[in-house]
């Protein structure tokens, strides 16, 4: 079966987002977002420890170890970047300023429904961090993640089993296997990745799916 990479997921999202558009990058898939912005379109990415204006990744030899993204990896910055305190990062998150926020996730629901931080162990120190805050935040939320988890357990479900991050709060979801919106009526599937049918994606996927009578192909 074909799958898109993570490389390619970060890719297809970074050309859909809208020109002059503030979006959050989170850590996992979305910080590769930012390898795929064209240097010569308006797109201002962000990062919530407080840094606006973010460039591709850094070259070998040029890390600078004060310029990193949400997962701790070297970044750059594109002229006129911003750097400024992490509460000041917080008041533009809370204060509706970011256009999208692309999230990694664990679970998604078909409600919108989003667990990212916790997969439930009894152990696991609560560390949900920014998450909420930018689910509760953007204007618009894209979770970029993996179709199934390793075992091959679907990720996106009737209802997450995971602690909630946030509730209602997904708009569209990317995997390595298609592009999905979550609308009012449930979960419609706008692009699949060539070769694949319907039929196998719904047996992958842990909530009903609806085909939009125009999917195209994904990649």
């Amino acid at each position: 079966m074909n799958k898109l990479s993570r490389q390619d997921m970060a890719r297809i999202a970074a050309q859909e987002i809208a020109e002059g558009s503030c979006v959050n990058l989170g850590i996992g898939v979305p910080t590769l977002i930012a390898d795929y912005v064209p240097s010569d379109r308006e797109i201002l990415l962000q990062s919530e420890q407080g840094l606006l204006g973010l460039g591709p990744k850094a070259e070998p030899g040029q890390e600078d170890d004060d310029i990193v993204n949400a997962g701790k990896h070297h970044v750059t910055l594109v002229n006129g970047a911003s750097v400024f305190s992490h509460s000041d990062s917080f008041a533009m998150i809370r204060g509706g300023h970011i256009d999208i926020a692309c999230l990694g996730a664990f679970q998604v629901a078909a409600n919108g429904d989003m667990a990212n931080w916790s997969t439930g162990v009894s152990d696991q120190l609560p560390a949900v961090g920014g998450a909420m805050d930018l689910a509760a935040g953007a204007a618009n939320v894209w979770v970029l993640m993996e179709h199934c988890q390793k075992d091959g357990s679907p990720r996106i479900l009737e209802r997450c089993t995971y602690p909630l991050t946030a509730a209602g709060c997904v708009d569209r979801i990317y995997t390595d296997l298609a592009m999905i919106d979550v609308i009012a009526e449930g979960l419609i599937v706008r692009r699949m990745v060539a070769g694949l049918t319907f039929e196998l994606l719904q047996k992958q996927t842990g909530a009903k799916l609806i085909l939009d009578p125009l999917c195209q192909v994904y990649g």
